[in-house]
């Protein structure tokens, strides 16, 4: 809203510092601060309103030790974030984009889903929750509003080279590279970026290639259904990661700085033909809703940390996994999700493990026998003596290694 107004100053009333606006770099620290100022200072009060509703965790002894220490910690924290998240988004970006519009339906539509399970728990006294097929269903819906949204919206588009003459009536561009002059087309497209493939990138309708014919016309249903895993993993993965002080909040917010990285270079035309990445128009406005998602993360973490003062809950767990999916998707890097979640797979996957080989194995000897001594895998440290600071800060510096590596695969040819 601050942008639209400055602007109309700006051009109406020329108001000495108002153009500075138009600047991405300045409206995304803008959004950090303000996302500190709402995390921190309205947090405070929020976590003191928790704490007299007696919105307390219930902690199951599980073992693990310090944990009954916690019970009755206010839950429900994921409210901070999400107002550090949509408040400064709704200040500084421009609300017209429409990868904007779509980052601010996942985050209300997932906060919504998580805050509804811990409703459930907490005022229902039902520590199972939300049935987990409506937290699916709720999750493959917005998979399949952000996929179809993504396929058909005319404002979603990638800048490709094209060779002359063009066939069809859309805009060419065309720029000097050293000495010679290049042609772009804006043009829809199902490409995506893929380290070690040609040119890294990677079209959807080629993953049916081998059917030969007309294989193009399945771009829809495998792009469709690569959202709808990358949504649903992710988001559960954040979910589970959130079991310790700390480890998800921390974890997600080096996560959002590189992914506010990624899209100021994917929707800067001169960083991307510099780097030779895919340039993406109108994404650049992306790194202002990275910034407030960076912040809101950063600030929930002074209360979050160990020993935490309050937790996020599903209704933090679910949004910020679930926007971490999507942001990746909107500025096609979801293929690199595996290497930039890197923490956030590997918990999903220490469950997946243990209960499969404990299933396996209960059916196979008559008796269930476990991989790790507790899952997720933060709990099998926690069981070994680690304490959980220690698990968190080593967890941390994983992340902050796979983020470089995630960075580093732009150039990878």
């Amino acid at each position: 809203m601050l942008y639209y107004l400055f602007n109309y100053l700006n051009k109406n009333f020329t108001i000495p510092g108002a153009g500075v606006f138009q600047y991405i770099t300045f409206r995304t620290s803008m959004a950090v601060i303000t996302s500190l100022i709402v995390t921190t200072v309205f947090g405070r009060r929020l976590i003191d309103y928790l704490r007299m509703k007696q919105v307390g965790e219930s902690i199951r002894n599980l073992g693990l030790e310090g944990q009954m220490q916690k019970a009755g910690t206010p839950t429900m924290g994921g409210i901070i974030i999400i107002l550090g998240i949509l408040i400064p988004t709704l200040l500084f970006a421009k609300l017209g984009n429409i990868y904007i519009i779509m980052m601010i339906v996942t985050t209300l539509w997932l906060g919504g889903i998580g805050f509804l399970d811990d409703y459930i728990k907490v005022f229902k006294k039902n520590k199972e929750g939300l049935a987990g097929k409506f937290k699916i269903i709720g999750q493959v819906t917005l998979a399949l509003f952000i996929g179809f949204t993504m396929y058909f919206n005319s404002d979603i588009v990638i800048r490709q080279e094209v060779k002359l003459p063009v066939k069809d009536d859309a805009p060419v561009q065309f720029h000097m590279r050293g000495n010679n002059a290049v042609y772009t087309q804006d043009t829809r497209s199902t490409k995506t970026t893929m380290p070690f493939y040609k040119n890294n990138e990677f079209d959807y309708s080629k993953v049916l290639k081998f059917l030969g014919g007309n294989y193009q016309i399945f771009a829809l249903p495998v792009f469709m259904l690569f959202v709808i895993l990358i949504i649903t993993f992710i988001s559960n993965g954040a979910n589970i990661t959130d079991g310790i002080d700390g480890l998800a909040t921390g974890t997600s917010a080096i996560i959002g700085i590189t992914l506010a990285i990624l899209a100021y270079v994917s929707g800067n035309t001169m960083i991307a033909d510099y780097l030779n990445i895919m340039y993406i128009p109108n994404s650049g406005e992306l790194v202002i809703f990275a910034g407030a998602f960076v912040g809101a993360c950063v600030g929930f973490l002074w209360y979050n940390s160990y020993p935490a003062q309050v937790f996020m809950g599903d209704t933090g767990s679910l949004a910020i996994g679930g926007i971490i999916a999507v942001f990746s998707i909107m500025i096609r890097k979801e293929l690199l999700v595996p290497v930039l979640c890197g923490v956030f797979v590997i918990e999903n996957f220490s469950v997946i493990i243990q209960v499969f080989w404990f299933k396996y194995t209960k059916k196979k000897f008559g008796e269930g026998r476990r991989v790790f001594l507790m899952a997720p895998l933060h709990h099998h440290y926690q069981k070994r003596g680690f304490h959980e600071a220690k698990i968190v800060t080593r967890f941390w510096i994983i992340g902050i290694m796979l983020a470089i590596i995630t960075v580093i695969t732009l150039k990878l040819r």
